[in-house]
Formats: structure tokens, C-alpha cells, sequence
């Protein structure tokens, strides 16, 4: 009951299947080969036409299978696994096409009825089949355009509008921890508060606080901070905003990486004065204060606020740009407070102990460590800024394969507080701050932070029902683009980092997994200093092709050009 064509051309599938026949929910290609003694060059490009081809016929969650002989493939599932360069680079090739590779197993002949394996060098003999694998390969997401988002948010008593950092602007407004949400962040948030309501009696924060901060920030770099600047029409809506009215100020990326004074703060030339400082919060900390003044809040009792917080960080697997942050608060008694902080870190400790004991079986080293046995440059960003804004005395720390050595997702500590009454000096405020987004990576055994934020379904179909499970990546093997970028730093200026991994993020849509310094040269007659740094871009969950990451990389050149005023080599 079969159709059978002949003399189909693999990578003009189009020409022979019309749009009436309806689009394949699989294709199969076993063993291609361009013939006789071709090589690898020539085979890539036939695997790369073919993907090309399949893009056009293919059901929107359809899947192309491709048989290889061992070795050819080029991935770590390869056994023995060929040199990159000497392989035909499957996933390479279908990313171009926008595929990834979400499953592959070994290709056994004896189980396709009828099937003879011929072709060895075009002749009618069979070839070595041994160690074949099987390639199944699904559609990518697309990566998310650079355009710019223009956001309006409460702040006081009034609403400011303000264009979004780009590098957040797939990352506001998500969701993740609201009600309906089945993210694996709410999940770990509601599983730890269920724990700790069996020591503390507990309530829930319900007042919404606001997603901007103003004002001064102590004891934090202000380059680590995503400042905004406010439009001057701030009652403007939204959706007058985005189409770009005469009377909208719009500010680039470089408006917020440049032109910093010694301290961090931001200026902005051409007329511009900034007679405020604004920023993205960077922790629910900055709130404790605000919220232990509140007539409501009652001694003895902890309260949970939970929310997303943004910071500019080094580029890494565990550093996050933007996480949600539980903060567990609590007044206590002055004398009190190192039983109550002990306490308080002890059933965190045990809470997420059993969290990832109950889903993935295996034990966990989480040790509680005193933050005076840290500098502030060993601790991750997280925990490195709230040892800057707070007196911490404990990390609760996880030492994990999935992790990397020893991650700091929760410090304990306490504050002074400043609340009206006769007995206000006579409390303590005691606190949990938890990154929510290490914890759940650290249960699920999901090793990119980045995956907490795709936007793929196929993440969250993982964990129905909000169900805590071991995530499978459905996207494997993907491949790695490593490029180099050497230039001058100005003269007389310090050059930030931060920033140029912040610029990375953007342009790449935080594609960029790996920045590493490679040589660092300073000139002796004229003092001028010169770095190469080398970027490794990597997509955990979308397709990412070589033309792409070479036109981020001279966007990049551009950028850091631009905005951190270098001279290109």
C-alpha cells in the first residue's frame, strides 16, 4: 500500500512532493553518501542541502533520521569519535537548516524487515555497519531577534517608561513563579516553603513589589547594575512606544555600558541629565527594610517574598544575569538571632537535600559553611553581592557534578532594623536569601541556566503539573564556534569586563557560553596595552549554524567598538 519514487533528489525534496500530499511526519536517510571516493567536504555539504530540503516538507514536529557509519557523525556518541574536523559534522550542517539533534541510538539492521545493506563504493556489495548510529534530528526555535522593548513599570507613584536592556528583553515578564506556572522555579519555591512551614509559622508576601529600584545602592559596583534611563513622555502607553512616535527617546546599547564616572554612576551627554538613578532591582533584599516597617509585620513570624532580580555578571553555566530570588525574613529578639539564623539554615540544608533525594535518587553533599572563611572574588555573583549588602554568617553550598565544585544557591544572616515603636531596638531581622534558579537546575540535573528560560515547550512538557523530574536535554551534542577578537584598551582607561560580557550576551542572544583571556601584551616605548580574548558561542536549546555565529562575531567587533571605545587588531 506504499507509494514508491525513483530517482528522487535528496536535496530537491519539493520538486517531487506537493503541498496536497501534506507534509512528512518523518524522513529517513540511511547511509548517505555522495559516491565512490568522495570526501569529507563534499559529504557535509550533501548533509547540509539534505537538511535544507527536509525544512520544506517536513511537519512543523516531524523528525529526520539519518544513519551513519561509526565515526562519521562527528558527536560524542561516536565510538571511537573521529577528530572534529575529520568528520561530516552532522549537527553543524543541520543547524543550518534549523534542526537539532534530539535523540541517537544504534542503527540494527535485523530489525527493518527486508532491509540489505549495499552500496560500497556505488557497488552492489554491502559495507560495515558496525557501531552505526541512528541521528534524530527535530525543528529549533528560532533565536530571538534583536529588537528593541519599551516597558512601563510602576515606581512610586508614578509609571516610568524605559527601553529594556537587550539582553533581558526575552527575560521580562515571564511568569515563572505566578500561580498557573508549572516552571520547575515555582515548583522548588513552593516544595522549600513547605518545609519550612513545618519549623516557622509562615506567611507570604502578597503586596507586588516593583521591578525598578531608585536611588543609591551601597557597597555594589554600579557597573554590575542594570541601570535605565526613564523616556522624557513617560505616560506615553505602551503601544505608542513600540511603534516609535516623533517624541520617543529610544537609547542603545550603548547608553547603558559607557560613559561611567570613577564611581560607577552613569552620565549621559548631548543634553541629556539624569536627575535620578533607576535601576532594575538587583536583589528582594534591598526591600527587608521597607517591608519590617510595615504595621503588619509581626515579630516571630517568616515572611516569603519571591521574584525575578538582575544583575550584569561574568559570562559562565552558573552565572545569571537575571534568577528568582526567595527571600525568607523573620524579627527576632536581639540574642536570639544566631539560634534562629542556625535554624533557619539547618532546615534549608535539609530541605533541599531531600528535594533531590526524592528526584533523582542520589545523595548530595551540601555542607554549611561560615561566610567569614570567603573573600568577597571566590563567592559566585549571587552570593558576592549579598555579602556586600547584608551581614551573611552561612552559605549553604553544594558541592555537585552537575554544578561544577561548589555553588552558593542560599546565604543566612541578619540585619539591623529601623522600625518605630519602644521595642524596635530590641529586634533582630534574620533572613534566607535562595537563588531559586540554581536550586532547581541543582534537583532536576539541569547543567545550562539558560534552559530555565527556552522557550521551547518541549522544556516544560518535562514537568507536568509543575511534577519535579530529572530533565532530558532535547537538544544534544550541539555545536561549538570558537572565535578570537584582539584589540587596544584607550589609554589611561581600566578596562570593563563586565560590560564586554554584557555586550557579548546581546549580540550573541546569549548564545556566547565562554570568554576566556588568551594573551594580554603592553607595549614598552608607548605603554599602550592589547588583549585577545577568545569566545566559544553554543546554544543549549536552539539551532545555532557557523554563518550565524560570524555575523554575531563582527557584530560584536562593531559593538565593543563603539561602546568600550577600543582599537581593533
Amino acid at each position: 500500500g506504499a507509494e514508491v519514487l525513483f530517482s528522487v533528489d535528496c536535496t530537491k525534496l519539493r520538486d517531487y512532493f506537493l503541498p496536497a500530499d501534506g507534509a512528512f511526519s518523518c524522513i529517513y536517510f540511511n547511509f548517505p553518501h555522495c559516491g565512490r571516493k568522495a570526501g569529507v567536504m563534499k559529504n557535509r555539504a550533501l548533509l547540509a542541502q539534505f537538511f535544507s530540503s527536509c525544512a520544506e516538507v517536513l511537519a512543523e514536529k516531524g523528525e529526520v533520521h539519518v544513519a551513519l557509519c561509526n565515526g562519521q557523525g562527528g558527536t560524542p556518541a561516536d565510538r571511537p569519535r573521529r577528530a572534529w574536523h575529520n568528520s561530516w559534522q552532522i549537527v553543524a550542517m543541520a543547524a543550518g537548516a534549523r534542526f537539532i539533534l534530539s535523540d541517537v541510538h544504534p542503527f540494527n539492521a535485523e530489525n527493518i524487515h527486508g532491509y540489505k545493506c549495499t552500496g560500497y563504493r556505488s557497488q552492489d556489495k554491502s559495507f560495515s555497519i558496525e557501531g552505526a548510529l541512528n541521528h534524530v534530528f527535530t525543528r529549533s526555535t528560532p533565536l530571538p531577534p534583536l529588537k528593541p522593548m519599551i516597558c512601563q513599570m510602576e515606581l512610586g507613584s508614578r509609571r516610568v517608561s524605559f527601553q529594556v536592556p537587550q539582553v533581558l528583553v526575552d527575560k521580562i515578564n515571564r511568569g515563572f513563579l505566578e500561580l498557573n506556572s508549572d516552571h520547575p522555579v515555582r515548583t522548588v519555591k513552593e516544595k522549600l516553603t513547605a518545609v519550612l512551614r513545618q519549623a516557622f509559622p509562615i506567611q507570604s508576601i502578597d503586596c507586588s513589589l516593583p521591578l525598578l529600584h531608585q536611588g543609591h545602592i551601597s557597597g555594589v559596583c554600579h557597573s554590575n547594575v542594570f541601570w535605565i534611563v526613564p523616556s522624557p513622555e513617560e505616560n506615553a502607553c505602551t503601544e505608542q512606544m513600540a511603534n516609535g512616535p516623533a517624541n520617543a527617546v529610544l537609547f542603545s546599547h550603548a547608553d547603558f555600558c559607557k560613559d561611567t564616572d570613577e564611581n560607577g554612576w552613569m552620565k549621559v551627554q548631548e543634553g541629556n541629565l539624569i536627575s535620578e538613578q533607576i535601576c532594575l532591582r538587583p536583589s528582594l533584599l534591598l526591600y527587608v527594610q521597607t517591608l519590617i516597617e510595615r504595621a503588619t509585620f509581626l515579630p516571630g513570624t517568616l515572611y516569603v517574598l519571591s521574584g525575578p532580580v538582575f544583575r550584569k555578571c561574568p559570562i559562565s553555566p552558573h552565572s545569571l544575569p537575571v534568577f528568582h530570588e526567595a527571600v525568607f525574613l523573620c524579627a527576632v529578639d536581639k540574642g536570639m538571632e544566631n539560634s534562629c539564623i542556625q535554624m533557619l539554615a539547618d532546615t534549608i540544608r535539609s530541605g533541599i537535600h531531600s528535594l533531590h533525594q526524592t528526584v533523582s535518587g542520589c545523595k548530595l553533599n551540601i555542607t554549611l559553611q561560615e561566610a567569614t572563611s570567603f573573600e568577597t572574588t571566590e563567592l559566585n555573583d549571587f552570593a558576592a553581592f549579598e555579602a556586600q549588602v547584608t551581614k551573611i554568617q552561612h552559605f549553604v553550598c553544594v558541592e555537585t557534578d552537575a554544578l561544577g565544585s561548589c555553588e552558593k544557591g542560599c546565604c543566612v544572616g541578619s540585619t539591623s532594623t529601623a522600625r518605630d515603636g519602644p521595642k524596635s531596638s530590641d529586634l533582630v531581622a534574620v533572613f534566607a536569601s535562595v537563588n531559586l534558579d540554581l536550586l532547581a537546575m541543582l534537583i532536576c540535573g539541569i547543567a545550562d541556566w539558560r534552559m530555565l528560560w527556552t522557550s521551547d515547550e518541549r522544556f516544560l512538557s518535562q514537568f507536568p503539573g509543575g511534577e519535579l523530574r530529572v530533565f532530558k536535554s532535547f537538544s544534544l551534542y550541539p555545536p561549538s564556534y570558537v572565535h578570537d577578537v584582539s584589540f587596544w584598551v584607550p589609554d589611561g582607561e581600566q578596562f570593563d569586563e563586565v560590560a564586554f560580557h554584557t555586550i557579548a550576551r546581546q549580540v550573541s542572544r546569549e548564545t556566547v557560553v565562554s570568554i576566556q583571556l588568551i594573551d594580554s601584551f603592553q607595549q614598552s616605548e608607548t605603554g599602550r596595552k592589547s588583549l585577545c580574548y577568545r569566545l566559544t558561542y553554543q546554544s543549549c536549546d536552539k539551532a545555532l549554524s557557523c554563518q550565524e555565529v560570524a555575523e554575531m562575531q563582527l557584530l560584536f567587533r562593531e559593538e565593543i567598538r563603539q561602546c568600550l571605545r577600543v582599537t581593533l587588531r
